[in-house]
């Protein structure tokens, strides 16, 4: 089935360019693409192998934006053919556009669908902006269903009114979009950044992610925490420990998207994003802590993935240094 999406680009030199930056897996695979010192740094804190891992090596995901350039240069028949043949097993949406010029026309829900099934992928979730719940629930959920995927989140905070009122608010509006999500089998998410984290600007004892995990109905509202962004906010907003969340509510917590970062104390987070395993956040040290329980997905993302390499491989270079790190981390 897949000879029915035509292509404008010369498919053959794309494969050609990514092979010489993204297939061996060795000590050429980086060369000039990223630094040496950082395509040979090990995972970090390996001091804590042999924890009960509960995110499994043969399901690791990548989240669609950090390879979002490729998407809409090339297309997703391309982008799948590549993380397929690098290892992925789980993909996350972030839009569901390519460059119309690929096909002539744009590409629809059921095409994705098909890609994705071609390839061996599998839909794990998708992130859709909070305006989109309000106004076409239905036909987000509809999307879901149609690409196989049973999750379906946002990656916006829960309000833009950083109050205790304004978080329970939230949490409310968060609570229908979920028992919706559920009537169709699906698990409605919330992704976190940094600024979950802070304090209630009128009650500065109340940190917001609290108020919004009380009052939304676990059996309805899910999360995903981006590791990356919880240590943000743990450096911003001390006085709290990201796995212990996991701990206390393991079945909430269905996605975990893995990002990287080096330890920066004069950067603004604390931390500069970078493929995972070139950067120093202690993910062998989070696994262990978060505990034996639950059914975690990890999913590779990185923010800046494109332009941070030389093009090709560009952002697909950072995808496949971060597959091999990250399954090299869960092995």
């Amino acid at each position: 089935m897949m000879g029915q999406f035509a292509h404008d680009f010369d498919r053959r030199g794309f494969l050609r360019a990514a092979a010489a930056g993204t297939v061996a897996i060795g000590a050429a695979t980086f060369a000039g693409a990223v630094p040496a010192a950082a395509a040979q740094k090990p995972a970090t804190d390996a001091a804590s192998r042999g924890a009960c891992l509960t995110i499994p090596k043969d399901a690791i995901g990548i989240q669609l934006y950090s390879v979002r350039d490729k998407v809409g240069r090339l297309g997703f028949r391309a982008v799948f053919e590549e993380l397929s043949r690098m290892g992925y097993k789980e993909v996350e949406f972030a839009g569901y556009t390519q460059d119309t010029s690929i096909l002539g026309r744009q590409i629809t829900v059921p095409e994705i669908r098909t890609l994705l099934d071609d390839n061996g992928l599998r839909a794990i979730g998708s992130h859709i902006g909070i305006g989109a719940f309000r106004s076409n629930l239905q036909q987000e959920l509809d999307n879901a269903e149609i690409l196989g995927m049973p999750n379906i989140g946002t990656p916006n905070a829960p309000s833009d009114t950083p109050t205790v009122a304004g978080y329970k608010a939230a949490a409310e509006e968060f609570n229908g979009w979920g028992e919706a999500a559920t009537a169709r089998g699906l698990k409605l998410y919330q992704h976190n950044h940094w600024a979950e984290w802070a304090f209630a600007s009128d009650r500065p004892e109340v940190r917001l992610y609290d108020v919004f995990m009380d009052n939304t109905d676990p059996a309805h509202v899910y999360l995903e925490m981006d590791v990356y962004w919880a240590f943000v906010g743990q450096f911003r907003y001390p006085g709290f420990d990201p796995a212990a969340y996991v701990r206390r509510h393991p079945y909430r917590y269905t996605l975990f998207h893995m990002k990287d970062g080096t330890s920066d104390p004069n950067a603004a987070d604390g931390y500069d994003m970078t493929e995972f395993g070139a950067g120093d956040m202690r993910y062998q040290r989070f696994i262990h802590a978060i505990g034996p329980f639950g059914n975690h997905h990890g999913i590779w993302e990185q923010d800046n993935a494109p332009g941070t390499q030389p093009d090709p491989p560009g952002s697909l270079g950072a995808a496949q240094h971060s597959y091999t790190a990250l399954a090299d981390l869960l092995s």
